[in-house]
Formats: C-alpha cells, sequence, structure tokens
C-alpha cells in the first residue's frame, strides 16, 4: 500500500505540474496578446455602431420590438467575416485592400486604359464616396448628441463645432505608418467603452422582458412581414461598413511583436547624422549663433507645418503582384491568430453588443409607445420623460463618443484609400479638413433649412449611400483572399544533402547562406493562405445576398413602400 501511495503522489504531482505548466502557458498567451495585439479590433469595431447604425436600430425596435434582434446577430456575423478576410490579406500580403486593388487593375498588360478609368478609378471614386457618407454620418450623429447635451445650442452651430474635432489629431503620430500607436488606440477603446457602459446603465434602467429580448436572438417568420425584410436590409446595409475594410486591411500589416531592429536604428543613425552638424563645426560661432536664435515659437511653427507635410510616396513601389514578395512566415505565424481572435472578440463582444442593446432599449421603450419609428432626437426625449433626465444624458453621451470615434476612424480609412489607389499621401489632418469640408456643406444647407426632420433624413441618406457601395468593395476582398497566387508565401528550408556525415551536420545548420554547398541543400515550401472552397462560395454566396438586398431596398424605395 505504501508503494501504491508514493506512485499516486507522484503521479498526483506530475498531474499538477503540467496542470501548473498550461496555466502559466495560457496566461503568458493572454497577456502576450493583451499587451502586443489588442487594439486593431476595437478600432474595426468603431465603424460598426456609429451615429447611423444608431438611426436603424432605434427604427428596428420601435417599429418591431425585438423580432430583429437576430439581423442584428446575423450582421454582425458577416462583419466578422468580411473583417477576417480583410485581416488575412493584410496580414500575409503586407499591402492593404486599396493598394491590392491598384497592382491588380491598374497596370493590366492588356486594355490597360480601359480596366484603369472604366473599373479603378470608378471604385476608386465610388471608396471615396463611402468615406465622404460615413463622415457625413459621424458629423450629424455628433452634431444631435451636442445639441441634445445644450438644448440652447442651434443645430447648424452644432454641426460646426464637431467639424472642428480634427484638432484631436494634432496631438497623435500617424497610427498608420508601420508602428500601432497605443495612445490612439487607447483613446478609441476609451471612447469605445464609454458607449458600452452608457448603454448598459441605460438599458438596465428600461423595462426590458429579456425573455423576450433573447427570443429575438432566434430566426422567425416575423423577419418576413411587411415593412420588417426591409428594415432587416437597413441593418445589414448599415452595419457593415466599406472603410473599415480598407482600414482593417491596412492595420493587419503592422508588426506588433519585435521591437525596432538593427537596421532601422542604422538607418535612423544616418539620417541624424546628416542632419545634425558635427561636433567639429558645432564650435565655431555662426552655428552658436545659429541655435541661439530658434525661439520656442520657430520650434512650434516647424512642429505644426510638419503636421500637414505632404510625404511623396517612394520610388521602386511594385507595379503589379508578380513585382513583389509576401510577408515572412514568421510574420505570419506571430500576427495572423492573434489578429483574427482580437478581430472576433472585438466585433462579437462591442459591436454586436451595443447594436443589440441599442434596438432592446428601442422596443423596450417605443415599441408600444410610440406609432412612428424613432428618430434620435426622439429616442432622448423619451428617454428623458419615461426614464429620466440622467438616462437621456448618458444617451447624448454615449452617441457623442460613438460619433467622434467613429469619425477619427473616417479620417484613417480616407487615408488609406486615397494612398492605395492612387498613390495620394496626404497628412491625417489635411485629409480631415477636405473630408469634413465635403460633409460639411450639405450638412450646415440641411440643418438651417429643414432642422431636426432634415438632419435625421440626411442621416438615413448617408446610410443608403453606404449600402449601395458595399457590394463595389467586397468583391475584390474576396477575389484577392481567394487567389493561390496572390495568398501564397514561400519559405525556404535548408536540409543536409544526402552525402552529408551526421557529424558534419550542427556545423552546416548553422550556414544560412548555403556556404558548404555540398554539405546542405535548400528548397522553397509554398505555404497557401487563400480561401477555402467552402469561404469562396461562403463569401460570393454573401456578397449575392447583398447585392439582392441593395435591389430590393431600393425598388421598395421607389414604390413608396419602404419602412
Amino acid at each position: 500500500m505504501s508503494g501504491e501511495s508514493v506512485t499516486s503522489a507522484a503521479t498526483f504531482r506530475t498531474s499538477a505540474s503540467r496542470m501548473s505548466s498550461r496555466l502559466r502557458s495560457g496566461a503568458h498567451l493572454v497577456l502576450h496578446h493583451a499587451a502586443k495585439h489588442s487594439g486593431v479590433g476595437i478600432i474595426c469595431a468603431v465603424a460598426y455602431f456609429d451615429p447611423g447604425n444608431w438611426g436603424v436600430d432605434l427604427q428596428a425596435g420601435s417599429e418591431f420590438g425585438y423580432k430583429l434582434l437576430f439581423v442584428v446577430l446575423l450582421a454582425g456575423l458577416i462583419a466578422v467575416y468580411m473583417q477576417v478576410l480583410a485581416s488575412r490579406l493584410g496580414c500575409v500580403t503586407g499591402l492593404d485592400l486599396a493598394s491590392h486593388c491598384r497592382l491588380l487593375l491598374h497596370d493590366r498588360p492588356k486594355h490597360t486604359w480601359a480596366w484603369r478609368w472604366l473599373v479603378l478609378y470608378p471604385l476608386y471614386a465610388l471608396s471615396e464616396i463611402a468615406i465622404i457618407s460615413t463622415d457625413l454620418a459621424e458629423l450629424l450623429g455628433s452634431a444631435m448628441a451636442l445639441c441634445m447635451l445644450f438644448p440652447r445650442l442651434p443645430l447648424w452651430a452644432g454641426v460646426l463645432i464637431t467639424a472642428s474635432d480634427v484638432l484631436v489629431l494634432l496631438a497623435l503620430r500617424d497610427p498608420l505608418q508601420g508602428k500601432p500607436v497605443r495612445l490612439f488606440e487607447l483613446l478609441i477603446a476609451a471612447l469605445v467603452f464609454t458607449v458600452l457602459v452608457c448603454m448598459a446603465v441605460i438599458v438596465s434602467q428600461a423595462g426590458v422582458h429579456w425573455g423576450q429580448a433573447f427570443d429575438g436572438f432566434l430566426p422567425s417568420s416575423s423577419l418576413f412581414k411587411s415593412g420588417a425584410l426591409y428594415t432587416s436590409v437597413g441593418i445589414l446595409g448599415a452595419t457593415v461598413m466599406p472603410h473599415s475594410l480598407f482600414l482593417g486591411s491596412a492595420l493587419a500589416t503592422q508588426d506588433r511583436v519585435s521591437s525596432r531592429s538593427d537596421i532601422e536604428l542604422y538607418k535612423e543613425s544616418l539620417t541624424l547624422a546628416k542632419s545634425t552638424p558635427s561636433l567639429n563645426s558645432s564650435i565655431l560661432p555662426t552655428d552658436v549663433t545659429e541655435r541661439r536664435t530658434r525661439t520656442i515659437w520657430e520650434r512650434a511653427k516647424k512642429s505644426f507645418c510638419a503636421v500637414f507635410e505632404v510625404l511623396p510616396i517612394e520610388d521602386g513601389r511594385p507595379r503589379s503582384h508578380e513585382e513583389r514578395f509576401n510577408n515572412p512566415v514568421s510574420f505570419i505565424r506571430a500576427h495572423l491568430w492573434h489578429g483574427i481572435v482580437d478581430m472576433v472578440l472585438s466585433l462579437l463582444g462591442l459591436a454586436v453588443v451595443i447594436n443589440a442593446l441599442i434596438l432592446i432599449l428601442a422596443g423596450a421603450e417605443f415599441h408600444r409607445t410610440s406609432d412612428n419609428p424613432a428618430t434620435l432626437f426622439d429616442a432622448y426625449d423619451l428617454l428623458r420623460d419615461r426614464i429620466g433626465g440622467s438616462a437621456a444624458i448618458l444617451f447624448a453621451l454615449a452617441l457623442l463618443a460613438s460619433g467622434q470615434s467613429s469619425s477619427i476612424i473616417a479620417t484613417m480609412a480616407g487615408q488609406t484609400v486615397s494612398e492605395g489607389f492612387i498613390q495620394w499621401r496626404v497628412s491625417p489632418i489635411l485629409r480631415r479638413l477636405i473630408t469634413r469640408l465635403l460633409g460639411l456643406v450639405p450638412s450646415m444647407v440641411v440643418a438651417i433649412a429643414l432642422g431636426r426632420a432634415g438632419i435625421a433624413t440626411l442621416l438615413v441618406a448617408s446610410q443608403v449611400i453606404l449600402s449601395i457601395v458595399l457590394p463595389f468593395i467586397v468583391f475584390p476582398l474576396i477575389y484577392l483572399t481567394s487567389s493561390r497566387s496572390i495568398m501564397s508565401v514561400r519559405e525556404r528550408h535548408m536540409n543536409p544533402a544526402p552525402s552529408a556525415s551526421p557529424d558534419v551536420l550542427p556545423s552546416t545548420s548553422n550556414d544560412p547562406n548555403g556556404a558548404s554547398g555540398e554539405l546542405t541543400q535548400t528548397f522553397d515550401e509554398v505555404m497557401n493562405f487563400a480561401n477555402s472552397k467552402f469561404t469562396i462560395w461562403l463569401g460570393y454566396a454573401i456578397w449575392f445576398a447583398i447585392v439582392l438586398a441593395n435591389v430590393y431596398a431600393i425598388v421598395t424605395l421607389a414604390m413608396g413602400q419602404g419602412g
């Protein structure tokens, strides 16, 4: 018995040691993911609960109660699918979606002019229209929130104040240049969790029938009733955002693991050596005088001008997919699955939850008490009257945070689109000014001429435009990620030659250049990261469904039967 007890104790210690090792490994993996890879998913999730989504969710909940929660979940799953494809494209190839479209269409061997002017440039124009429509929705939503918080503020003044949020980007480094900017990611995360907390508090104070709410996540025949299908199309169209696909693919190209390499530091030291006077020249009187004349004002002016500096596109960029190489396998293995997990958790845990909370709130408070679809202003007024002023203020704060975070994301997406399609590099501030001015003019005109009703109509119109543009962006994404030639990576392996002796294997395995040619041989293994057949068919089925939904919505609206 003593021998058996000793064996049992040893077995228990071994099992406990293995369990402890697995727990430590799991904890290290979670911490590594949180420290290095979290952020991109939250940034992309912002696009899926912008003020345009708020308007559609409020309409769905006020008209149909909890019945369309299934559509919210379905739209979230479609968004996850599309964003994962965009992340895979950026991580594997090292290029964003817009740049791939240029490589694919700009220098075709046959009918070059036709491909450029009939496909590439119209696609770029549609992408810019999507960016402007998105920014228009964020501008209107933020202006509405300011008018809710400050009732005496005219609507046109709210639009004008919101347009000045471009100053936020002055304090941040460009988040699209190679390395992630954690300060920027933390700012967006703070705004996102502000929206989530505010909506959770409001819903907790509303009279929600949670049993019916959870039943709404299941498909039912109510989805095919008059008006419900039209509203469902609106939810799908307003949820999957074209600009987020461009941005997600661009952010997936960033190296989030390795620190600055020695080569980068060496190049930087050479740059500093060229721009900084030598030690001998710095003691000259003229240099001393020049240094002393540098005032704080001159330095501030130089920094301010640098913000608006337009950097040229570097020469020697590849003109086709055949002229470039994808990221190494080590980079893909270090980033791909972390990026996918981050994207899935952020979209399902934040975007879908926030959209569901908005619809649940509308279903609980407005479904039985309002004959007409609830707008953002209606929701604020009803919350103030039914629940209290604190809930209404939280609603306005959540809307403001949503609008501001979405607005910054739209700017980044616009920068990616212009650089990728036409290689026009511009500072984020200047890009923000251009986009904001294009959205400011119609917003000011409508706000002054038509007031609240006109603003609500313009907000819905911006979502219709996004829904129409979406299929033109999704198709090249599915095509590119399904191409084996684009999504394949060559990994070089080195094996000992058959004649090599085992005694010399350690010495030859350390020769990466193959100097001992008679002892080692190299071969390339092609690793394919393209979509599987199921993923391809699923993607094109979703694309076809989006096209049919758009056609149905346009025909229904033209016949005057839209919800």
